[in-house]
C-alpha cells in the first residue's frame, strides 16, 4: 500500500513546576536557622534566651512571608531557591552583627541592621511587582550608565572614610552610592553588549589584529571601554579598589559571556595585574594593604601588637573544624571591622571550617541558579543581565573572603547580606529580586515534550 507519509503529530509544550509551596517550605527552615542562632547566642553569653528572641523571630517571618506573597502572585514560576537563600544569609548576618553588638555595648549595629533588611525586602516587593519584563530595563542602558557614573563621582567631594572616599555622610545618615552603581553598570554593560556582541566577536578584515589577539574596531569597542576607564578612574581617586576590581571583573566576564572568545579573559587578567602592580606601588593607601597582605605579622614582630589581618588569621585558626559555638569567639579584637570588613572572621571562628563551608555553599548556590536563569533566556539582554547580577555576588564573595583569609590584599568590602552596611543590604535584595524576575520569565518559557 503506498501513499504519502504522515505529517508528525505537534507535541505539546509544557511549563516546568511552579513550585511555590517549596519556597514556602524552604523559607520556613530559612527564619528558624538564624532564631536558633539567636538563642543561641544568649545562652552561651548569658545562659538564657534573649528576651528579643520572639520579636526577631517574627520581624525576620513577616519580613519572609511577605516577600513570598509578592512572588506567588508576580512572579509564580521563579527559582523556588533564590529567595529562601537570601533570607537565611540575611538572618545569618543579624545574628552575627548581635552577636558583635554584645562586645560594645556603645555601638548597637543589629536593630540599624534590620531596619535596612526591612528596606531592601520592601524594594524587593518593589521591584517583583512593577517590573513585569525585565526587558524594559533595556531601553534605560544609557540613563543608567550616566547615574551611575553621577553616583561614583558625588563621594570625592565628601571627606574620606578610613582612607576611603566612597562614602556620603549627611549628619547621622550615610550612604555608600557606589553600592548602586554596581547593578545600574551591569545594566548597561548588559544592553551595550547585548546589541554589540555580533561586532564584537567579529573576526574580518575590519577588526585590529596583534599575533593571535583580534579586537574589533574602535567604533564598537570604543563606548564601552571609555564608560568602563571612567568608572574606574573615579574609584581610583575614591581609593576604592575593591570596587575597582569587581566592576573591571564585571566587565570581563559579561564580556566574554557576550562574545565566547577565551581571547578576552587573557586581557583581562593581564590589564588587572598592571594595574594592581601600578596602583599597589603608587597609592600609599593601596600599598599600605599590600604590605599587611606581605607580611601579615610584622606588626607582632615589631611589638605593635596583631593588625587586623593578623587577627582575622587567629579567628579561623581558633575556629578549627567545628568552631568554638556562636557567643564563644574573641573575633571583637580584630577593631572597629568586625561587623562589616571581618564578619567572615567571626562566622569562621565560631560556626568552624563546617559553618564556614555551609555559608560558601549558600553563596555558590545562589550564584549558579542566577547563571541557570541567564542561560535559559532566549534574549542576549536577560541572559547577561542575569549573568553579570550573580557574578557581582560571586565576584564579591571571592575579594572579601579572599582578602581576610590572606588569600589576596584587603579591599574593604562589604560580604553580601552578612556585614554590616545598609546601602550593600538593600542593593543585594534589588539584585535578588532581578533574578527572580529573570528566572521566572526563563522557567515560564514552555518547554517541549518529549515523545512516548
Amino acid at each position: 500500500m503506498t501513499g504519502t507519509a504522515a505529517e508528525p503529530t505537534p507535541v505539546p509544550a509544557v511549563r516546568v513546576p511552579r513550585r511555590r509551596g517549596t519556597e514556602l517550605a524552604l523559607l520556613v527552615v530559612a527564619v528558624l536557622l538564624p532564631v536558633y542562632g539567636y538563642c543561641d547566642v544568649g545562652l552561651a553569653r548569658d545562659g538564657s534566651v534573649p528576651p528579643g528572641a520572639a520579636g526577631y523571630g517574627a520581624g525576620l517571618g513577616v519580613l519572609a512571608l511577605l516577600a513570598h506573597l509578592a512572588v506567588r502572585l508576580r512572579a509564580p514560576y521563579a527559582d523556588p531557591l533564590l529567595l529562601p537563600i537570601a533570607v537565611l544569609l540575611n538572618g545569618l548576618g543579624l545574628v552575627l552583627i548581635y552577636r558583635l553588638d554584645l562586645e560594645t555595648p556603645g555601638d548597637h549595629a543589629a536593630p540599624t541592621q534590620l531596619v535596612w533588611s526591612t528596606v531592601g525586602v520592601a524594594l524587593f516587593i518593589g521591584v517583583v511587582f512593577f517590573l513585569r519584563d525585565h526587558r524594559v530595563l533595556q531601553r534605560y542602558a544609557y540613563l543608567s550608565v550616566v547615574t551611575a557614573l553621577v553616583l561614583m563621582i558625588v563621594p570625592i567631594f565628601f571627606p574620606a572614610v578610613n582612607g576611603a572616599r566612597i562614602w556620603i555622610r549627611i549628619g547621622g545618615f550615610s550612604i555608600q552610592p557606589g553600592e548602586f552603581a554596581k547593578i545600574l553598570l551591569a545594566v548597561f554593560f548588559a544592553s551595550y553588549l547585548a546589541a554589540n556582541r555580533n561586532a564584537l566577536a567579529y573576526t574580518g578584515r575590519t577588526v585590529w589584529k596583534f599575533k593571535r589577539l583580534q579586537l574589533p574596531t574602535g567604533r564598537v569597542l570604543g563606548p564601552i571601554v571609555a564608560i568602563w576607564l571612567l568608572s574606574v578612574g573615579v574609584l581610583v581617586l575614591e581609593r576604592d579598589l575593591g570596587t575597582s576590581l569587581l566592576f573591571f571583573g564585571l566587565f570581563v566576564i559579561l564580556l566574554y559571556v557576550a562574545t565566547g572568545r577565551t581571547g578576552w579573559i587573557a586581557v583581562g587578567l593581564l590589564l588587572a595585574a598592571v594595574g594592581a602592580f601600578a596602583v599597589g606601588s603608587l597609592e600609599p593607601h593601596v600599598h599600605s594593604r599590600v604590605q599587611d597582605w606581605l607580611h601579615p605579622f610584622a606588626s607582632i614582630d615589631a611589638g605593635e601588637g596583631p593588625n587586623q589581618l593578623a587577627q582575622s588569621l587567629f579567628a579561623f585558626a581558633a575556629g578549627g573544624l567545628l568552631g568554638t559555638g556562636l557567643g564563644d569567639g574573641h573575633s571583637i579584637l580584630i577593631g572597629f571591622a568586625a561587623k562589616s570588613d571581618f564578619i567572615l572572621a567571626t562566622a569562621g571562628e565560631e560556626l568552624g571550617l563546617t559553618g564556614l563551608t555551609a555559608i560558601f555553599l549558600l553563596y555558590a548556590l545562589l550564584v549558579e541558579r542566577g547563571y541557570r536563569a541567564g542561560l535559559a533566556l532566549r534574549d542576549p539582554f536577560g541572559r547577561l543581565l542575569a549573568i553579570g547580577l550573580a557574578s557581582i555576588v560571586a565576584l564579591q564573595v571571592f575579594v572579601i573572603a579572599g582578602g581576610v583569609t590572606g588569600l589576596i590584599p584587603l579591599t574593604g568590602m562589604a560580604m553580601p547580606f552578612l556585614a554590616q552596611g545598609g546601602s550593600s543590604v538593600v542593593t543585594n535584595w534589588i539584585i535578588v529580586a532581578l533574578l527572580i524576575r529573570v528566572s521566572d520569565s526563563a522557567r515560564a518559557q514552555p518547554l517541549p515534550r518529549e515523545r512516548a
